[in-house]
């Protein structure tokens, strides 16, 4: 995060940060699993560390993609902007350090189970499958964004498209799985279950009423079709869109399941 800091000051470009964050995760995972050499069970070790580095460098990879050629995110520009002193050390504080400190908590669960004795159980394997479903969750929705994004005839729409039908938010939906996944790898005794339940409450918390839908929906509001398609759409759990007549199509009735 501080190698982030350095880059955001140096280019005046502060979001650089979301792309730290992934990355930060990974490097968490890959320094747990070399200390863990010898203490924890080799199997349970190296896929929690190796699912973790893989969720982690493929959101950065994205994020750094999807940044690219663009300014200052507006949720950092309005941040500093309402800075009192020096902004740079409010950034410093309010944005590296603090997601810093984040990643450092939500990551108890894999810096847990690569120090679990004994070979993997049940939950190890389940919580694999859970982090299965939502990196790909993650990774098909932001795929079909960027392409509905790319596509010149969609400038100025909503997307309302696959996966995007069933939730709002499909990709901070697989970001929930993956972390209660590699909670549940965490779960060999009650002891580590119990030290571990902080880390996806605090990421589901992040998701759904911090940085992630609340903050987005608010800076969605107002845009042309948003509201019929939040109507329309589960705001987190995916499930099936609304029904629309025609008459709710012309806009004359509200949207009915």
């Amino acid at each position: 995060m501080l190698t982030a800091f350095a880059i955001g000051t140096a280019r005046g470009l502060h979001r650089i940060v979301d792309v730290a964050w992934g990355t930060a995760f990974a490097a968490v995972a890959a320094v747990s699993w070399f200390l863990s050499a010898g203490h924890g069970d080799d199997v349970r070790r190296t896929v929690v560390a190796l699912a973790t580095v893989i969720w982690g460098l493929r959101l950065a990879t994205h994020i750094a993609r999807r940044g690219r050629g663009h300014g200052e995110d507006p949720r950092y520009a309005r941040m500093l902007a309402r800075a009192r002193g020096n902004p740079t050390l409010y950034a410093l504080r309010k944005v590296y350090l603090l997601q810093g400190a984040l990643v450092w908590l939500v990551s108890l669960p894999v810096q847990f189970a690569v120090l679990l004795p004994g070979p993997p159980g049940a939950t190890v394997w389940l919580g694999l499958a859970v982090w299965a479903v939502g990196l790909g969750f993650e990774a098909v929705g932001d795929h079909q964004l960027a392409r509905f994004k790319a596509d010149p005839a969609h400038r100025g729409r909503v997307m309302d498209q696959g996966l995007w039908s069933w939730t709002r938010h499909p990709n901070y939906f697989g970001d929930f799985l993956v972390w209660w996944g590699l909670y549940l790898t965490a779960c060999a005794t009650w002891q580590t279950a119990l030290l571990a339940l902080v880390s996806p409450l605090v990421m589901s918390g992040l998701l759904v009423l911090g940085s992630g839908k609340r903050l987005l929906e608010a800076h969605m509001a107002g845009r042309p079709g948003y509201d019929a398609y939040r109507a329309r759409t589960s705001g987190f759990v995916p499930r099936p869109p609304r029904r629309r007549t025609d008459a709710e199509r012309s806009g004359d009735a509200p949207a009915r399941w």
